[in-house]
């Protein structure tokens, strides 16, 4: 695998297990009619049709996207819907982005091969981005004689650059008086990738701490590890309307030993979709910083647990009552894992 410093963002990146990430743009989509009092459902195709017509035709550079790039939640009862509340929300990936890349290739067929040629199309793509949204934000769109406003926006999990202010403002100053030295962040929290591309095949499908560990191993040495079902998606979902089936995905939580190796894979993850080697699915995960110390208070709730438990048969013999979801594997315990695998 390629340095990740020398990655250019408009570049697919192959990693372990025959998992591909993808890069592509997202866009958030908010829906809502120009008049509060409408109560009839929007026709959810026609404004598909209408943001691939825009697309395609009033942008400086002509995008094409399928129907399958366009997610739109509808407000299933319009009933129930308040006057301030839209009416329809989803999101816009863009993936074809080799366009950017066009006048920046060079006679070595590479367009990208050193990290100032990377910085240049890094800000080349936030500057098209930007562009994008301030194109479509604030749009009306004529549906069936009704008239909608668009709202348009980067989501937070796409946009490194604000993550990146954020954790250096949180560090600077929403941190003072809890630690001594520089504080950075080392822990990334992924949310929405399959739990069975993260399973041991002919095993199980729930998601497997060494699969996920060799996965991830190839972005920097790993202090702790935790992967569970993502049972919280599916009831945050459930809200919006979502079928979403619990334990289809999984909620990773990977801590770097290194500042240097978790910036670089935080910022590989922004931006784009996780696939696999012969798999139609495209996995539009989430990815952040964690800032609420998932590791320490897991340590902290173990260590609690520990000293309230009681004896069951003798002293010293304790029954295990970690959650699973607060579980999680350290480097030694992975390794211990694979010794014992490879003796058996």
């Amino acid at each position: 695998m390629r340095p990740l410093e020398s990655l250019p963002p408009t570049e697919t990146l192959e990693i372990e297990n025959g998992l591909i990430l993808v890069p592509r743009v997202k866009l958030t989509l908010t829906v809502y009619p120009k008049n509060p009092s409408v109560a009839k459902p929007i026709d959810e195709w026609q404004l598909k049709r209408a943001l691939i017509e825009f697309l395609k035709t009033s942008l400086s550079v002509s995008i094409t996207i399928s129907e399958e790039d366009l997610e739109i939640r509808r407000f299933r009862d319009m009933k129930k819907r308040k006057r301030e509340d839209p009416v329809a929300h989803g999101n816009l990936f863009i993936r074809d982005l080799g366009f950017l890349t066009k006048t920046n290739q060079r006679n070595s067929g590479y367009a990208e091969e050193n990290e100032a040629d990377v910085k240049v199309l890094e800000k080349k793509l936030i500057d098209w981005r930007k562009y994008v949204v301030e194109k479509m934000d604030g749009i009306e769109l004529n549906l069936e004689g009704i008239k909608y406003g668009l709202s348009v926006a980067v989501p937070v999990s796409d946009d490194f650059e604000k993550m990146n202010k954020d954790w250096e403002e949180y560090y600077a100053f929403g941190n003072r008086g809890y630690a001594s030295g520089r504080q950075e962040p080392d822990t990334i929290v992924i949310r929405g990738a399959p739990s069975r591309w993260f399973a041991e095949p002919r095993v199980s499908s729930k998601p497997s701490m060494l699969v996920t560990h060799t996965i991830f191993s190839t972005f920097g040495k790993i202090r702790n590890l935790n992967v569970a079902e993502d049972d919280d998606l599916g009831q945050d979902a459930d809200k919006d309307g979502d079928d979403i089936v619990s334990g289809l995905h999984c909620k990773i939580v990977v801590q770097f030993e290194k500042y240097g190796d978790f910036y670089n894979t935080l910022k590989v993850l922004c931006g784009r979709t996780l696939q696999k080697q012969g798999s139609q699915l495209k996995a539009n995960y989430e990815v952040t910083w964690d800032k609420d110390g998932f590791f320490r208070n897991s340590r902290s709730q173990a260590a609690d647990e520990k000293s309230n438990r009681m004896p069951e048969k003798a002293a010293g013999q304790y029954r295990r009552e970690t959650p699973r979801r607060e579980s999680h594997f350290s480097q030694s315990s992975v390794d211990d894992t694979r010794r014992k695998r490879f003796k058996e």
